[in-house]
């Protein structure tokens, strides 16, 4: 059933998978439900999952698909990571591998920062991953060579 997404800079994921009705579901554990298998939805679910075994973030404080308004409009961020009271502390936006990171993705990325006012943003298609760290105090952002792992983030805010 894999055979048609493409091989990514992630590493493998063993994915709960069904085929119904001639459409590929695939088992999101964050959002506890069968999704439709898209190439977006493949980069995020192995990239949540390499979030929480090769960085540490816990499963229970990311969430996928997280509603929000942005501007009087319904959006959806891909994939939020929270401190443990509750505050985004990372938002993940994801497109498929065929699709280039763009200036534009990380304007989406950042409008919807307007509203969750998360302390890192990253984007990925799956191939090429950026993350940067909003200086609020300084009123910009850096890119960072590398995506944090979660004790890194906490930056003494939690235990």
């Amino acid at each position: 059933m894999t055979n048609k997404y493409p091989r990514l800079n992630l590493p493998p994921v063993e994915l709960r998978m069904r085929e119904s009705q001639g459409e590929v579901k695939v088992f999101d554990t964050l959002r506890s439900k069968w999704v439709t298998l898209t190439p977006e939805e493949w980069v995020r679910q192995h990239f949540a999952s390499w979030l929480q075994s090769e960085y540490g973030y816990p499963a229970s404080l990311m969430a996928n698909e997280i509603g929000i308004e942005v501007n009087g409009t319904r959006k959806r961020c891909d994939t939020v990571v929270f401190t443990r009271e509750g505050s985004p502390r990372i938002i993940v936006e994801y497109k498929a591998p065929d699709i280039k990171i763009t200036q534009a993705v990380f304007d989406q990325i950042v409008r919807y920062n307007m509203t969750l006012h998360a302390d890192y943003l990253i984007v990925s298609n799956g191939l090429n991953h950026y993350c940067c760290k909003i200086d609020y105090s300084a009123g910009n952002y850096n890119f960072i060579p590398q995506i944090p792992n979660y004790s890194s983030t906490l930056g003494g805010c939690e235990n």
